[in-house]
């Protein structure tokens, strides 16, 4: 792994930071691709109005979402973002990867692509998830679920608490007004992110690409 930091887009933390907004419901998905399409194309699209688009789309048999206000797996992510295209005639592209670590930081530098994590666990086994520096686990659910946020970050001196070290960063939609972006620590990340579920497989990728310069 590098040791100097990489930021997507080589862009700052607080720039990063700004593009996050608090998700309402179970729309971390939304919020992923919908920012994704505001870095690369400059689309914009409320996160809240694209779930409910989807909603509706499921209710007649295009499923892009497991059920209505739930989740989306990484393939149906695909399927959204070249549903997207297709509609509103965007220069993107998604394709599924089963990704690993080490090739992760180096996609942070393509400012072409967007690299969207999904991410799950069992009972009583949350991944914690900081923001910025602050000790306090922003994840701290007993139950089984999952959670889809864009890689924002790799920094191998990064720490919360000064202490812990937190290498990876997302932008995640869980702060209005945020001023840092969400870490986790490498332990954490690699067996949330490796976790199989069926369908996905382990390591769940997602590149958003810009097709046109």
């Amino acid at each position: 792994m590098p040791n100097n930091p990489k930021m997507l887009h080589g862009l700052t933390e607080m720039d990063l930071a700004s593009l996050q907004n608090r998700q309402v419901g179970n729309t971390c998905t939304l919020h992923a691709i919908t920012t994704a399409l505001r870095m690369l194309v400059n689309f914009e699209y409320d996160p809240a109005a694209l779930s409910n688009e989807i909603n509706q789309l499921w209710r007649r048999g295009r499923w892009m979402r497991v059920f209505p206000d739930w989740a989306v797996t990484p393939r149906q992510q695909v399927r959204i973002v070249h549903y997207l295209a297709q509609k509103h005639q965007l220069p993107i592209n998604a394709l599924f990867h089963k990704g690993t670590p080490d090739i992760l930081p180096g996609i942070l530098s393509d400012e072409l692509l967007i690299p969207i994590i999904t991410m799950t666990w069992l009972w009583k086994q949350a991944p914690p998830i900081y923001y910025g520096e602050e000790a306090r686990n922003c994840n701290a659910s007993k139950k089984p679920g999952g959670h889809t946020m864009i890689l924002a970050a790799y920094d191998s001196g990064h720490l919360v608490d000064q202490s812990i070290p937190a290498p990876w960063g997302f932008l995640n939609p869980w702060k209005d007004d945020a001023t840092h972006i969400y870490w986790m620590k490498d332990h954490d990340f690699r067996k949330a992110w490796h976790f199989t579920v069926p369908f996905n497989g382990p390591n769940p990728l997602v590149l958003i690409q810009k097709t046109e310069r």
